[in-house]
Order: structure tokens, then sequence, then C-alpha cells
């Protein structure tokens, strides 16, 4: 089953990428030494030697594989070369082209490949350019969305498209707990990637007022209100909040960059101002206006309740997922 692992990891359980810097080495180390594949967040600029320090310090706190997500739709050529080099478990890839000589120069570094995707054609690409995993996105994802289908249709179809290939196909967007692993299971998932629920923990550089949200507000909204500037044309799912409900839409053609300064934060060691409806969410360190930052989630957010450890979200998803299927589908023999 599923909880037998995936990509040499002990669990199929992957935590997102968090953007920009919510999954830092805390919470991809305490992913990691839960036996599930942890994935730091690499900046969305070129920084090599940061992206190495990154990698450093998430191995001083776990002796277990990790990996990192990098977002093709920025720069990112230099800090591939750093995480080659570092030779990290696994890259996580998004939002853009990944062929097969870069999967290939990956494999010669001993660096798994995964790719993100939201449609069938860009599975196709993914399974043509030689990936080891590649994990599904549906609708229902919280933050960029890069699809408009949903999980429970999409999946299958990958999942055909694989057909007997060793490629684990992993499953994204509104999982939160043992019966979405299950669903995702019987959908033909070997794997399951949580990025709203591992955002509620403990070990997330989330700002305490984002993680507060998550456990107090139930309802999400896809909108493209939210970093048109930095990245355009990438939709996104977000919560609820007081502001976004109370805000005026802005007009099509604005964006950030004419806003207010609402605040500031230090993001990869850099310090930003953020804009009003910029694409940025509030992490530890941010000051200012937080409630009228963007807060990205999946649907799944109705679901949780509390913040928990990353060791004890993964702990339960696999004692929910083995206790699920023991009841309802052997029977309590």
């Amino acid at each position: 089953m599923g909880w037998r692992g995936i990509l040499g990891f002990e669990f199929g359980i992957v935590q997102a990428p968090l953007g920009p810097d919510i999954s830092g080495p805390e919470l991809a180390a305490a992913v990691a030494n839960a036996g599930a594949i942890g994935l730091l967040r690499a900046p969305d600029w070129e920084c090599p030697d940061y992206v190495r320090e990154l990698i450093r310090k998430t191995r001083t706190l776990t002796d277990k594989p990790f990996g990192i997500g990098v977002v093709l739709a920025f720069p990112h050529e230099a800090n591939i070369k750093a995480i080659l080099d570092e030779k990290v478990a696994l890259l996580q890839v998004y939002w853009g082209e990944f062929p097969k000589e870069l999967v290939d120069e990956a494999h010669k570094a001993g660096v798994k490949v995964v790719h993100q995707i939201g449609s069938v054609k860009d599975a196709e690409k993914a399974i043509g350019a030689g990936v080891d995993g590649i994990i599904v996105q549906g609708h229902e994802a919280g933050g960029h969305v890069i699809g408009q289908d949903g999980l429970i249709t999409l999946l299958p179809r990958v999942v055909d498209l694989v057909g007997e290939r060793n490629i684990p196909v992993i499953a994204a967007g509104g999982i939160v707990n043992g019966r979405g692993y299950v669903a995702a299971l019987a959908l033909g998932a070997q794997g399951v990637c949580l990025g709203t629920r591992f955002l509620a923990t403990e070990e997330s550089f989330a700002h305490p007022a984002y993680k507060r949200n998550l456990i107090e507000l139930d309802d999400t909204e896809y909108t493209d209100m939210f970093g048109r500037a930095r990245w355009p044309g990438a939709a996104h799912r977000v919560l609820r909040t007081l502001f976004f409900k109370d805000s005026k839409l802005i007009a099509d053609h604005e964006n950030e960059v004419n806003q207010p300064v609402i605040g500031h934060s230090a993001i990869h060691g850099i310090d930003k101002e953020v804009r009003r409806y910029a694409g940025t969410v509030p992490n530890m360190t941010t000051t200012g206006d937080i409630e009228s930052m963007v807060m990205y989630a999946g649907q799944g957010v109705g679901l949780i309740k509390e913040i928990l450890p990353a060791h004890e979200v993964v702990k339960r998803l696999v004692e929910e997922a083995k206790s699920f299927i023991r009841q309802e589908f052997q029977g309590e023999q």
C-alpha cells in the first residue's frame, strides 16, 4: 500500500514546498525525520551560495534524505546547479518546462526529479522527459494552481497514462488526513502531497496570525488578485480573510506595484517591502498589517482544526489511513 514508501523514502507522503520560505530547514527536516518527503523551497531569484547554505543547514537537523522545490517561472539555472552539486535526494519542479536533458543531468548527479503538473498534456511531457515521479495538482490546491481540473478526475487519467511505467503518481490538492490519503490511493496514486496541512504545523515558518487563520477560517477562493506584477498569469487559491472579503477587486490592468507598502519581511535573508496585493505571505519575520496580506490555503483547510508538530501530521496520516482501510474495506477481522 501507499505508506510502504516511494522514491526511496519510508512513507509516500510529501510536504509541498511552501513559498517563499515557509518550508525552511526546520519543517523539511522534521518531515524527513518522520520518514516522509520534506521539501525546502528555493528562492525565486538566483542565489546558489544561499541555496547551498539552506541545504547544509537542513543536513544539520536531519541525516535522512530530503528535497527542494524550484519554480521554473523564475530564474533558476544557477540554483539548480547548486542543488545538484549538493546531491539532495529529490528535486521537485513546477510551473514550466523541464526537458529530458535537464532530467538526465539531475540523474547523473544522483538526484531524482519529481515534476508537479496540472493537466494531462503536462503529464505526457513529464513522462517523456523521464522523471522519477509526478505530482498531480488538483484545482482544490492552495497557493498557485496550474490547472483547472479537480483531483478526482485528473488523477486517474494521469495514473492510466503512466500505466506500467515505474513512475509513482502523487496526489495533491485538498488532502489533509487519512481519509484523503485513502481516497487518493483508491484513485491510483502511490503517494500524497500536502501543503496547507504542513503550513499549519509548529515548524512551518508562517506568521502566527496566518496559522491562526488557517484554524479559524474555512473558506477559500480561486483568484488572480495577488502578485500580478511579480508572477503574471499565475492564479492562486487564498483564504477568504476579512481583508479579502472587504477588498474591492482591483481592476484587471492594475497590480501591486502602485499600491502602498503595508509591511516588511526578511525573505531568504533579504529585507523586502510588502505592498498591498503582493503575492507574498507573511512569515515569522513579517511586520506591519499582517491581516491585509495574502494567505494561501487549499480547500481542505476546513478540515484543519489544530496546529500540530510535523511528525504528528505524518504519524496520523499513516495511522488514519491504515485504520480506515481496515474498518471500511476489510471489516474488523
